[in-house]
């Protein structure tokens, strides 16, 4: 393809922000406190922030036209580079803006993507991040392809512009498909890998973008996760081992963050990643009790797991952040919106003592008691018994051991569909699972 014009690269830049909708949204959400932390995380630096309420977006513009010679007189006044709107742009909004202000506009998936992109580190991740963009520049193309602006026809004329225009759309579209088929690939391995954990209760970590996730992980598993003060610190998925007790054991899980008005082709493009989420016994749901926006954050994770249908899955919320709490009216409004709910400092090691407390009775909830014979010769299948199972008793025989334990029942038929020498005793009926079975 021919090259087009840059959208992100925010590196250094100028920035004026403009926010646009009701009033009560800028009540709720701040004065662009958000797209602000977006713009600063991507490298750019806010000259001034400008918003508008309207009750309805224009079509031509986005905002109206009068905030748009205010927001022209102002990058002028501040040389700013580019202006950033707190919404999704159609081209012909973008293309119309640009013409006015004379420098750069981007829209709020833009500025995500930009971040994304700097802070991919794995194939899988930049494979992600590609078929996002691509995904979000396709129907920009027209836009983007400023080349043509240079043709004597201009924008959408015949001639060597418009058959370039439709190669370009072409090889775009079978960029995606390729991206597509590598990570549906990734997708069933994780998927597999995931289902074969036998023996491990599964966690995962969900939550708004910076709310603590991964400084959870390190306190709950000393781990190692990457932990820094800015948005979308993390875009692959860690799982570390959880020692909840003896004999107790969990995998948990930490997954890229949410956030307000997240586009739509980041959740399609991270389906492999958020696998780990829809594969969990138990989701935590973190929440940073101190941003001003909590409850609408908490929200917005919500709406989400309802998109990857997770909603209906068995979720603690973790009031995070309880050390930088300051307003106690959000506190209550969370705490009445999740009964199930833990209050905890994930920095410095408060309510983790009650929150490992809550999964295990999570865990043991879910158990039965059942007992079982393994052949005194299939050191294999003790190990593993031993290790997804807690031993209540034991007792030796000529050829066999007769244990009875606490263990998942689901858990219980994949091992004695996939170990030589169990056999289950109790309860009567119990049909092994074979570990392909699903596949």
């Amino acid at each position: 393809m021919k090259k087009m014009k840059e959208t992100g690269s925010l590196r250094a830049e100028g920035a004026i922000l403009v926010g646009v909708g009701k009033s009560a949204e800028r009540e709720a959400l701040g004065p662009l406190v958000e797209l602000r932390r977006l713009v600063e995380t991507a490298g750019a630096h806010v000259l001034e922030s400008v918003w508008q309420s309207r009750e309805k977006l224009d079509a031509t513009y986005c905002i109206g036209s009068g905030k748009v010679e205010e927001v022209r007189v102002l990058a002028d006044r501040l040389k700013a580079n580019v202006v950033i709107i707190d919404h999704d742009l159609t081209p012909a909004q973008v293309r119309n803006l640009e013409e006015i202000l004379d420098r750069k506009v981007l829209d709020r998936s833009e500025v995500i993507l930009d971040i994304f992109a700097s802070h991919a580190r794995s194939t899988q991740a930049k494979l992600q991040v590609e078929l996002a963009q691509l995904r979000y520049q396709l129907p920009r193309l027209k836009h983007l392809w400023t080349h043509l602006e240079r043709l004597g026809g201009g924008i959408g004329t015949r001639g060597p512009g418009e058959k370039q225009l439709e190669t370009d759309r072409r090889l775009a579209s079978q960029r995606i498909q390729e991206l597509q088929r590598r990570l549906d690939e990734i997708k069933r391995r994780r998927e597999r890998q995931v289902s074969d954990r036998t023996g491990y209760f599964s966690v995962g970590l969900v939550g708004y973008t910076n709310a603590g996730k991964s400084t959870l992980l390190n306190a709950l598993t000393n781990a190692d996760a990457y932990v820094a003060d800015k948005l979308f610190a993390t875009l692959d998925t860690k799982t570390r081992l959880w020692h909840l007790a003896p004999r107790m054991e969990a995998l948990v899980s930490d997954t890229v963050g949410f956030i307000r008005k997240i586009p739509t082709h980041l959740i399609e493009s991270f389906n492999a990643t958020l696998a780990e989420a829809r594969h969990a016994d138990l989701l935590l749901h973190v929440i940073d009790v101190s941003s001003p926006a909590a409850m609408a954050e908490a929200q917005t994770v919500d709406g989400v797991l309802q998109q990857i249908e997770c909603a209906e899955k068995p979720t603690i919320a973790i009031l995070n952040k309880m050390d930088r709490l300051e307003d106690q009216t959000a506190l209550a409004l969370l705490r009445n919106r999740y009964p199930r709910e833990v209050e905890v400092s994930a920095l410095r090691g408060d309510g983790l003592e009650q929150l490992t407390g809550t999964v295990i009775e999570i865990l043991r909830e879910r158990m039965i008691t059942a007992r079982v014979t393994v052949e005194q010769s299939a050191s294999r299948t003790f190990a593993e018994l031993k290790r997804a199972a807690e031993v209540l008793e034991s007792r030796a025989g000529e050829s066999r051991v007769e244990l009875v334990v606490r263990i998942r029942p689901d858990v219980l038929a994949q091992l004695a569909g996939s170990l030589e020498g169990l056999r289950v005793i109790e309860p009567a009926g119990f049909a092994a699972k074979s570990p392909r079975a699903e596949e």
